[in-house]
């Protein structure tokens, strides 16, 4: 049986997270008290259920009873229960934004009669030591919902805990960084199709586009060298344990060359024989 538990900050997106979860065939339990979890565990086994994917939500709004959630996972580790810990987080001005757009309270303030920037800072201090343990973690302040859903499946469908997830995403620096990126690879030191008339309107996921940043030498030269990088980087990344790999690549507005990056680098990946995932995060911006 696979536990995936799922966490992280008010306003980052769990519950997007756990309906796409629960579309790929998990079976899904929201703000369930942590002490809990055992026994629901224990009972799903004696039931001789064909549950095998169960995916829970347990956060902030569990209060005092959050706190059991560390002494649950000790007693995690030492039964024979398979568990891996999504974290979800954004910015604070992002989840502030978030909490005035749906006039929506954070939990905290409810319970604690602070301000919502109070809150997500105490809330911050109470999940620390969950995000240092956490297996996933998926930075959702520049992700829309389809974007995220898409993360998500790229993550967990048909993919069993114990092999390493490999997301390759294209983005424009103007629009700003990956923040959960552990490689980034800035591509704008190529020829930018942007201002080749024809070319500006399509991504890099038109053959047009595609071929134009890869005919010069320069072009070939770096493809050559970056995915012989890649190759020999990521087993590495992989026998330290590693549950998840981000691959950033970086252009100007992330519409043509890192686009083009990014797909070359997927195919790559996927021939190798790896779980990975291709988005592109600014390219209908």
């Amino acid at each position: 049986m696979e536990l995936l538990i799922v966490t992280g900050m008010s306003g980052a997106g769990k519950s997007i997270a756990l309906s796409s979860l629960e579309d790929i065939g998990y079976y899904c339990i929201d703000n369930i008290p942590p002490m809990l979890i055992p026994s629901f565990l224990d009972l799903t086994a004696k039931a001789d259920s064909s549950i095998n994917r169960i995916a829970i939500v347990s956060d902030s709004r569990g209060g005092e009873f959050f706190g059991d959630l560390s002494g649950v996972l000790e007693k995690l580790d030492k039964s024979e229960d398979k568990y891996a810990i999504l974290f979800l987080d954004a910015s604070d001005t992002e989840l502030a934004r978030r909490f005035a757009e749906t006039r929506r309270k954070h939990p905290l303030c409810e319970t604690q009669n602070i301000t919502v920037a109070q809150a997500l800072k105490k809330e911050r201090k109470m999940l620390n030591d969950i995000r240092e343990k956490s297996n996933y973690y998926i930075d959702t302040t520049s992700l829309t919902s389809s974007q995220l859903k898409k993360r998500i499946n790229g993550l967990f469908i048909d993919n069993a805990f114990g092999g390493m997830n490999i997301q390759v995403t294209s983005f424009g620096f103007k629009n700003g960084p990956v923040t959960d990126a552990n490689l980034v690879f800035d591509v704008r030191c190529l020829d930018n199709p942007y201002y080749v008339d024809g070319l500006k309107n399509l991504t890099g996921l038109d053959k047009a586009v595609s071929d134009f940043v890869l005919q010069s030498d320069t072009a070939k030269e770096f493809e050559k060298r970056l995915l012989g990088f890649i190759e020999y980087a990521v087993p590495l990344y992989k026998e330290e344990g590693k549950s998840e790999l981000v691959i950033a690549v970086g252009c100007t507005g992330g519409k043509h060359r890192s686009v083009t990056f990014a797909e070359i680098i997927f195919s790559f990946l996927q021939q190798k024989g790896y779980h990975v995932a291709v988005s592109h995060r600014d390219i209908e911006k």
